[in-house]
């Protein structure tokens, strides 16, 4: 598709935009600035941009001692190491005082090129969810990345952002306003909902595309807003549909699915389907690869939900 665009390929300039808005703002970065496209701040603001180096659990302590004196920080580095690696220093020094942090997270889930299993982040979410006071954002494509980067900047707390590698084509409508705790609905449908975030939206997507060839009508609903999640959204889905499936590209523990079936248990009574990395460690590999390998192609994802449904919902079944 034409015009399709790398949420990293917006940080630099954002981040110039709101730091010439805003004086407090600076950015942290550990030795991956030129992968981030955060180069373009560095160069524009070098008084507010620290090069940490290697340094991840340093980052985040400078991080917090920074905020402690009234600056906005924005610290990045790879998903994975910003909370596998800096966990402990993300917990007791940001979360727990909740500080003016801002995290960014890049190469998140299984796209991280051919860097393996040690740069898979397939918990990231599971661990900053879990932790009091954090704000955790996956935004779909640029446009939501821009408005999640504002909303950020205005915040005043923790929060994790975690930000997709890859070019997509634009799914926010060019007036939308990100907020937490709120969704937006892709693709009506009344047979089954299908709840997902971020890289795997395409394919989401076009699973939907198949499943509507067959007369199955999903709804598909973008949760780029991980914690606080939309209940209200989940609850409408278990209330309209009564099936619902989500889509992570994360470990099927701690990521989306697990947050849906929080609110179901407690709130809407619903089936539930996860699709995700089914506790296991990732591996080496392109885009494709990784697709293929952990069942998550466009193909999978229109099987699994047809398998969910049943009988009744096959080819030529489903109920009008």
């Amino acid at each position: 598709m034409e015009n399709q665009l790398a949420p990293r390929d917006v940080l630099g300039q954002t981040l110039i935009e709101l730091a010439e808005e805003d004086s407090s703002i600076a950015v942290l970065d550990a030795d991956f600035c030129t992968a981030s496209k955060i180069t373009a701040f560095r160069d524009r603001f070098p008084d507010r941009f620290i090069q940490v180096g290697i340094a991840e659990q340093n980052m985040m302590s400078m991080a917090a001692g920074l905020s402690t004196v009234g600056f906005t920080c924005f610290a990045s580095t790879i998903c994975a190491f910003c909370s596998r690696r800096a966990c402990d220093q993300v917990m007791t020094s940001i979360a727990l005082p909740n500080l003016n942090v801002k995290i960014i997270g890049l190469y998140a889930g299984l796209f991280v090129g051919k860097n393996g299993a040690s740069h898979q982040s397939l918990e990231d979410i599971g661990i900053m969810r879990s932790m009091a006071n954090m704000t955790v954002v996956q935004p779909l494509d640029a446009r939501e990345t821009i408005q999640v980067l504002r909303y950020a900047a205005r915040h005043r707390g923790p929060m994790y952002m975690r930000i997709g590698r890859d070019p997509l084509p634009q799914y926010v409508p060019d007036d939308y306003v990100f907020r937490p705790g709120g969704s937006i609905t892709l693709r009506p449908g009344g047979d089954v909902a299908l709840l997902a975030y971020g890289d795997l939206m395409p394919q989401v997507m076009s699973a939907a595309e198949g499943l509507a060839s067959k007369g199955i009508q999903a709804r598909v609903v973008n949760m780029s807003s991980l914690k606080p999640i939309d209940e209200e959204a989940v609850r409408a889905a278990a209330r309209e549909t009564g099936r619902i499936v989500t889509v992570d590209n994360h470990n099927i523990f701690g990521g989306l699915g697990s947050a849906v079936a929080e609110v179901i248990a407690e709130k809407a009574p619903a089936r539930l389907r996860r699709i995700g990395v089914r506790d296991v460690f990732g591996k080496s590999g392109t885009n494709a690869e990784m697709l293929a390998r952990f069942h998550l192609r466009a193909d999978d994802i229109e099987k699994e939900v047809r398998d969910f449904l049943g009988p009744r919902f096959h080819a030529g079944n489903a109920p009008g």
